[in-house]
Order: C-alpha cells, then structure tokens, then sequence
C-alpha cells in the first residue's frame, strides 16, 4: 500500500483481530443460504476464475472509470478504500498501483487466499458488503465491480446501507453490473466443468440509482456501455457520493 499503513489509517483495533467476519450483524436464513451458495461456489471455481479473468478490466472505458474514480477517492487526502468482492486481487492492484490506499473484502476464502499470494504487499479479508465489520463514516471509497450481481434484491438495501454508514462524508462508491432494458435473473449450475449454485441478477441503471439515493447516496454520474465481443450483456456503472 503506497505510503500508507491500513492499520494506521483505520484507527480500529478489533479490524486486525477480526477483520471482516460473514455475518458480523444480525442476518436471516435467507441471507445465509445466498451468501452461503455464492461463497462455496466461488471457492469451488477460484483458480479457474483467477486464470480467465485476472484483472477483469478487459475494455479501455472501464479501466479509464477506475482512473477516474482512484483520483476522486485521494482528492480529500488519504483515506481507505474497499474493494468488496475483490476476487483474485487484480483490482486491488491496479488501485495500489495509483496510489489508492485499498484493501480487498471478498465472500470466498479460496479467493483471499489468492489474491493475498498473488498480492501480498495488499490486505485482503474474507467478508460480506451486507455486513461490514468497519467503524462508521471509516472509508474514502468502495468499490463494487461486478459484486453486487449475487446479492438479491432483497438485500440489495442492507448492503447500500451498508455503503452509506461506512463511507465519510464526501466519499464515492462505484458500482460496475450487467444490465438490460429491463431486470433480470440467471442461475447457474456449472462453470469451468465444475458444479456450483450461483445466481446472477442484471438490473437497469435507474433500479440501482434509486436504491443508492435511498440509502441516502448522491448520484454522480452514471455510465452503460455496449458489451465487448468477449461479452453477452451491456455493461453500467454507477458513481455515487455520501454528502453527509
């Protein structure tokens, strides 16, 4: 991390010592069976996952977002940042690499485990964005790439909430997800030869902008893009800021 310690920068002695645990607050059955099957899954598909998609920001457009939103998130001085559903790390990194002091927040172990060996000058934590184990108004930025596709809709405002109490004033979120001209859902049984029981959920911009001013998030701008030859479904991304 560029100059800075996370430690020193979350003023928190119980985040060394229990960083992040899966349900560090109140959650129900069915937030434990998602969080549950979409963990177990990803640990399942890890290395394969890590091996096809190492930084996932394969177009020019997503990788100029994530410049853009680095310099917002260092304009108010130093800060941490998180990048929840971090997956093998290569985000994290790339952040590192601009001087973002960013630690990584991910539902699979297998996945921490990666990206801590790929990675190990970075932070890396087993977590859920429903449920942070971070003091409030802590955070400089969050970053959710393609993370929130697993979350119901259900509990779409318990994360958003979430967003919004650990985030200081001024700070912004960006949200990067597929989308559509209309909501969507998709289960899958199988990826890279191997069973799992994910769920991915395409929403519209204005769904998503709608639940983030709800939990009292400003709306910056908003950006959709065409899908890559690589991709199936237009992509979006969302950048919102707490005021206050």
């Amino acid at each position: 991390m560029p100059r800075h310690s996370h430690a020193r920068l979350v003023q928190e002695p119980d985040l060394a010592a229990n960083p992040f645990p899966v349900g560090s607050g109140p959650v129900t059955d069915a937030t434990q069976t998602f969080l549950q099957t979409t963990r177990s899954s990803y640990d399942t598909i890890a290395k394969d996952y890590a091996a096809q998609h190492p930084i996932g920001l394969g177009h020019p457009l997503d990788r100029t977002l994530i410049t853009a939103f680095a310099e917002l998130v260092t304009a108010d001085g130093p800060a941490p940042v998180a990048d929840l559903g971090s997956g093998p790390g290569g985000v994290a990194a790339l952040l590192h690499a601009l001087g973002v002091p960013v630690f990584g927040v991910d539902l699979s172990p297998a996945m921490v485990a990666l990206a801590r060996e790929t990675h190990p000058e970075l932070r890396f934590h087993v977590g859920s964005m429903t449920s942070l184990d971070l003091p409030d108004a802590t955070l400089g930025g969050i970053l959710a790439l393609y993370s929130t596709i697993h979350v119901p809709d259900a509990h779409l405002p318990a994360a958003f909430a979430e967003f919004h109490r650990t985030l200081r004033p001024g700070g912004h979120a960006l949200l990067a997800f597929q989308t559509g001209t209309e909501p969507g859902h998709l289960h899958l049984a199988e990826r890279f030869g191997q069973t799992i029981d994910l769920d991915y959920y395409w929403r519209t911009p204005e769904q998503m902008t709608g639940l983030l001013t709800q939990a009292g998030l400003e709306l910056v701008a908003t950006v959709r893009r065409e899908p890559s030859a690589e991709e199936t479904r237009p992509r979006a991304f969302v950048l919102v800021r707490k005021v206050r």
